[in-house]
Formats: C-alpha cells, sequence, structure tokens
C-alpha cells in the first residue's frame, strides 16, 4: 500500500514590526492587542513565523524566536547593539538592541528585494498573513506574499480616525493611514474590526468591500497584574485618572479647564497616565505651568498604573473619538466609575456601565466629579456600584479569527 502523503499544515505569520520597535515603550492599545496575538499564536499548535521589517531588510523568526522577542517585552534580553545596527544609523537605541538580538536568532533573514524568495523558502500552502498594527503592510510585503503559495491575508483594523478625524492627525499620519487603507481595500482577503462601529466607518470608507469579508473581533482584555499605587501629592485625598497619548481627539483640555474650580485643600487631584503627543502645544504649555492639582506620570509601567487605577475615584474619557477605548474596559474589569463622551463604541461595548456626559456639558462633569469624590472618601457602603459586565475573552476572540479564513 503507498503511504498517503499529507501536505505541510498552514502556518501564521504574524507582522511583528511594532513589537520590536516598541519594546521599550509603554504599551498603547494596540501594542497591547499585537503582543497578546504573538503570545496566543506561540500557544498555537500551527507553525509560525514572525515578520520584522527593519532599515536594512526582513527579518524572519521561528516560534523561538517570537517567544524570546515576547519575553524581552518583559524582561529586556537585548542590550547591545552589532555592527549592522551602527550602519543603519539608527536613532532609536532600544529598537536598535532589539534587532541586533534577533538578527542573531532569526531563522532567515532578506535584503527587501529578496523578501519574496525568503518567504517562499518557508511558508507552506495556505498559511495566513496577519497584521494588527496598523501599519507596515507595504507594497513589498503584499508582492513577496502574492508570489507565495495560496497566502491568504488578514488585517485587523482599530479605527479610521485620520480618515474620519482629519485634524487631529499629523499631514505624515494622515498620508501613512490613507495609503494603508487603500492596500488594505485593494489586497486584504479578510478584514477584522475591534467594534461594529469601526467595521461601519471602515465600509463607509470602502463600499466597494464585501461586507461579508469584514469581520467584528472584540479584543480580550490583558491579564492585569495590580501593583501598590505610586505615592504622590494625590495621597490621602480623592483623586482622577485620564489614561492615553495626550494628543487632540483625548480632549484633555475640557479636563484642564474643570480643574481649574478644583484647587482647595479637600478638592479632588487629576493624573494624566500618557506621554505628550502631538498638535497639543497649548495643553502642553498650560502643563508646564504646573496647574494645582493636576499630575503628569507619562511612563507607569502597566502594574503601576492599574494599581493607581484601581485605588481611584474614577477614570475620566472625554474623547472625542474612539475606536475601542482599551482604558474604558480595564476601569470596568477593576469596578472602578468611569465618566465618559456618549461616543457609539462606549454605548456599543459598555452598554449602562459607565456615567455618559458630553464632552460639551461641563456642569455634568463637575457633578459627576464632585460626587464620585465624595461617595470614594466616605467609604460609607453606599457608593458607587459599576452595571455589571461581562469581559470581552481573548479565547473567544482567536476562536472566531481562526474560522472566518
Amino acid at each position: 500500500m503507498s503511504a498517503v502523503l499529507h501536505s505541510p499544515a498552514p502556518a501564521h505569520l504574524l507582522d511583528v514590526t511594532r513589537t520590536v520597535r516598541r519594546t521599550a515603550l509603554r504599551p498603547t492599545g494596540i501594542d497591547r492587542i499585537e503582543r497578546a496575538y504573538l503570545k496566543h499564536l506561540i500557544d498555537d499548535p500551527a507553525p509560525l513565523f514572525g515578520l520584522v521589517r527593519t532599515k536594512l531588510g526582513y527579518l524572519l523568526l521561528d516560534r523561538d524566536g517570537c517567544l524570546q522577542l515576547l519575553a524581552h517585552c518583559d524582561t529586556p534580553i537585548w542590550e547591545t547593539r552589532d555592527v549592522l545596527s551602527l550602519i543603519s544609523r539608527t536613532k532609536d537605541v532600544a529598537r536598535a538592541e532589539v534587532e541586533s538580538g534577533l538578527r542573531k536568532i532569526a531563522l532567515d533573514k532578506a535584503l527587501p528585494s529578496r523578501l519574496a524568495k525568503m518567504l517562499k523558502r518557508h511558508l507552506p500552502r495556505g498559511s495566513v498573513y496577519l497584521n494588527v498594527a496598523q501599519n507596515h503592510f507595504n507594497d513589498r510585503i503584499i508582492h513577496a506574499l502574492r508570489g507565495c503559495d495560496d497566502v491568504r491575508i488578514g488585517i485587523y483594523i482599530h479605527d479610521t480616525i485620520p480618515l474620519d478625524w482629519p485634524d487631529f492627525q499629523t499631514q505624515r499620519s494622515r498620508v501613512a493611514f490613507k495609503a494603508f487603507f487603500d492596500r488594505v481595500k485593494r489586497h486584504a482577503d479578510v478584514v477584522f474590526c475591534n467594534s461594529k462601529d469601526t467595521r461601519s466607518h471602515v465600509l463607509k470608507h470602502a463600499p466597494e468591500m464585501n461586507p461579508d469579508c469584514v469581520h467584528v473581533l472584540l479584543p480580550g482584555l490583558p491579564d492585569m497584574r495590580i501593583a501598590p499605587a505610586p505615592e504622590g501629592p494625590w495621597s490621602g485625598s480623592p483623586y482622577f485618572l485620564t489614561i492615553g497619548t495626550i494628543e487632540p481627539r483625548k480632549n484633555i483640555g475640557f479636563l484642564l479647564d474643570l480643574w481649574q474650580g478644583f484647587t482647595g485643600a479637600d478638592d479632588p487631584h487629576l493624573i494624566l497616565c500618557g506621554r505628550r503627543g502631538w498638535k497639543s502645544k497649548e495643553v502642553f504649555d498650560r502643563l508646564d505651568q504646573n496647574p494645582p492639582h493636576v499630575h503628569e506620570l507619562p511612563d507607569l509601567p502597566d502594574a503601576e498604573m492599574w494599581g493607581l487605577l484601581q485605588a481611584s475615584n474614577g477614570l475620566l474619557f472625554p474623547s472625542l473619538a474612539e475606536g475601542f477605548g482599551y482604558p474604558a474596559l480595564e476601569a470596568a474589569r477593576l469596578n472602578v466609575p468611569l465618566i465618559c463622551n456618549p461616543l457609539p463604541v462606549f454605548k456599543e461595548v459598555l452598554g449602562d456601565a459607565p456615567i455618559y456626559a458630553g464632552e460639551s456639558d461641563w456642569y455634568a462633569w463637575v457633578n459627576e466629579i464632585k460626587k464620585l469624590a465624595q461617595r470614594r472618601r466616605d467609604r460609607s457602603g453606599n457608593g458607587y456600584e459599576l452595571v455589571s459586565l461581562e469581559n470581552p475573552a481573548w479565547q473567544e476572540h482567536f476562536n472566531q479569527l481562526f474560522t472566518a479564513f
């Protein structure tokens, strides 16, 4: 009897360029999602490859390389630069160190012009390319993937804010996102969105796309390891957090306006957990004046930030636009009160859990902040109770992901 020949199992090719470039930074929501994909696919039995774009070319990681990259995100492994990193003149030292380490353990390497040949050497027929970074999906990668045997392309879209709110973005980010989105429209086999709201915006900007190929996959929440809350001028007083990069759509200027009325000894403090971003010079100038009861903590480790959030009087989220809004879900998991702008995505994902207040309703915000500050101060037993909320699970996310191809 002749032997039955089995074709190689389809593989997952995850673009991990964003993770490589941001290992030294406090992770944003998109960073957390890419790392969650990395962690899950490492544990999945299907063959796994990680693709890294560097200034000098591309690196292909095997499962062990992906595992070491994930470990480096928690505890740095690579802390020296090789000769190639010096040749490339990479100004980002942390990125150069990671790329130097990965070059030593990479399964394969290729100059940009040889990317297609490298992928064809390793990817079995029917493999799936996944990009959850909302960037790094360029024409060279598309050409290389199309040169392989029946590789399918799956792209995760977190928002279309650069198209919906262009004034909130830099010129560079607007151009980059439009180029990315145009490639997705032309070349993605499957598109995943983090909410129904995001999906509706994707289809609005790409009416030519087949709606059946655009799926909603709610991201799961990370494992939240809580450390003691850092102390500061807010210790012993009521305080509120806002979490996220300080940029126009986050509406931090609105909170600073509110806090002009909170200057007394018994008034609450405001803590900004996020780095300074773009197009917010007026806000930065106001912060540089050290307004009373307002504090910036831009680089807290996650565990300390979550500890600070858990002990807070609430999370404030006056954002004007969101694709998902990870910090709001994290607050809900920790049973922390949340005041937010009634955006469609918050209504969709959070339901009746938050306190909704329009971003222009100054009175409602002040009134709710005062009530939460008092309730959490007296701990009288009639404090704030969150509506029960079922948190999204990563396992369900991936179950749906793998059945979409």
